[in-house]
């Protein structure tokens, strides 16, 4: 009997291919259903754990203020994650960190809770945190004309203007706009 070099490689060659093959599918985590399968056997299941992630969200308000937020996600699925915080933009990641941001079209909690509008010692029209007497400045805008405001006007802002709504913010802004100094 003679042997046939020419045989054996072929048959060489296509158990190396099926070797190969088999290791490629492990390597992958897929697994075989079938006879040549060793289903529950615990080396072939791939065992998935949920990524921690701590996802900061900034929201950023019209008058400036960005407040900060801190959730601890446990993720099963990258796809409801990203789903769940469609309408964020993310701004910065890292390994285990996601910063996202929104643009909020409201005035910030705390001028709501605490802010009033008012001027400074050089006629500065300013967000204060309190009464402007306190001197605790969030934001100041521009310089106004004092004595071409009405008295009234003036004490107004003297002892300052509540904000408590985004309308109340514009309005403020709108009514003193016109007596801006104008930089020369």
């Amino acid at each position: 009997m003679r042997f046939n070099w020419m045989a054996w490689c072929r048959y060489s060659l296509a158990g190396f291919a099926v070797l190969l093959f088999m290791f490629i599918i492990n390597a992958e985590g897929i697994t075989m259903v079938g006879a040549a399968s060793q289903i529950g056997s615990p080396h072939l299941q791939e065992k998935t754990e949920p990524l921690n992630i701590t996802v900061i969200l900034e929201r950023v308000y019209l008058d400036g203020e960005i407040s900060q937020e801190v959730v601890h996600e446990t993720c099963w699925s990258m796809e409801n994650f990203w789903a769940k915080y469609d309408q964020w933009q993310l701004t910065d990641m890292d390994d285990s960190t996601m910063v996202f941001r929104k643009q909020v079209n409201d005035i910030s909690p705390l001028l709501k809770a605490n802010g009033f509008f008012g001027v400074t010692e050089d006629g500065v029209l300013t967000i204060f945190n309190g009464r402007p007497d306190q001197l605790r400045i969030i934001q100041s805008f521009f310089q106004i004309d004092i004595k071409k405001l009405e008295s009234s006007k003036q004490e107004e802002l003297i002892q300052g203007i509540p904000i408590k709504t985004k309308d109340r913010y514009v309005e403020v802004l709108e009514t003193f706009k016109p007596y801006s100094l104008k930089k020369e």
